[in-house]
């Protein structure tokens, strides 16, 4: 059986940044470091980091100052810095310059006039963070929601950074042909169209993959519904130790990707573990 990986799987630019940045924190920092929600969506990278003194937190209510707040990689709501500096905390942001980039655009589009709307998950942390910057006032665009327009309604449309690319075509498709006035960005973030790119393509070439990363994780279950969509069949999993010998049985080829927030030792622990089984 031969083994094939991604093109593209693994830690994104983000990811990382927002790593060295709660890393160095720590390092450089006597206070107690904590981050508003996980830093990223990856439990494992998660519980690494409570071990070396970054814990994740969800009320500021339940500590106190002195201490650090890092602001997790997918970005937050602007009222809830303000919240945690007036409570007195000192607020590191480390939200990921393409989820900025989103937040700066649909800021942009309400003060502009624009009834904006966010192609992504309703409940995603990202997106959350996103209608905050629109004033609470954006909606989300999704394959379960759909919103009414006007035809003469001036519409701002951006899109979640790991939404696929070819469910954002279909959003663009469907305001155009319904509103006569539409300021559109492209907010899908290069790293996740090479991620999703290179598992479609690999989903070509095997026969089963293995899709490594957060069940949490947004964009790692975009890669997991591409794989499927190549007709190939597709395991989602966190850890090498949900791994199954019979997956493999009669397979000759094995594809394994990962998603933008899946640590490296993790992903080799993987490769690791299918080598041992086949």
């Amino acid at each position: 059986m031969e083994i094939k990986i991604a093109e593209n799987a693994g830690f994104c630019f983000g990811v990382m940044r927002a790593l060295n940045i709660a890393k160095k924190v720590r390092n450089e920092s006597d206070d107690d470091v904590y981050t508003f929600g996980p830093l990223i969506h990856n439990m494992q990278a998660v519980k690494k980091m409570e071990e070396e003194g970054i814990h994740p937190i969800y009320n500021f209510s339940d500590i106190n100052p002195p201490a650090k707040i890092i602001i997790r990689s997918h970005g937050v709501p602007p009222q809830t810095v303000e919240e945690a500096e007036k409570r007195g905390f000192d607020v590191i942001d480390a939200t990921c310059p393409f989820v900025r980039r989103v937040q700066k655009f649909a800021m942009e589009l309400k003060n502009e006039g624009y009834r904006v709307i966010v192609f992504g998950d309703d409940e995603h942390p990202e997106v959350k963070g996103i209608i905050g910057y629109a004033d609470g006032k954006a909606e989300t665009m999704n394959l379960k929601h759909t919103p009414i327009f006007n035809a003469n309604e001036k519409i701002g449309l951006v899109s979640q950074t790991t939404q696929s690319v070819k469910g954002f075509i279909k959003a663009v498709g469907y305001v155009v042909e319904r509103v006569q006035e539409a300021k559109i960005y492209n907010t899908i973030c290069s790293a996740t169209y090479l991620r999703q790119k290179s598992t479609e393509d690999l989903g070509k070439q095997v026969e089963i993959m293995i899709v490594v990363g957060g069940k949490m994780s947004a964009n790692t279950g975009r890669l997991a519904e591409i794989s499927r969509s190549q007709g190939c069949e597709t395991h989602h999993i966190e850890v090498s130790g949900e791994l199954k010998r019979e997956w493999f049985i009669g397979k000759e080829n094995v594809g394994v990707t990962a998603g933008a927030s899946t640590p490296t030792w993790i992903i080799e622990d993987v490769i690791k573990s299918i080598k041992k089984i086949i």
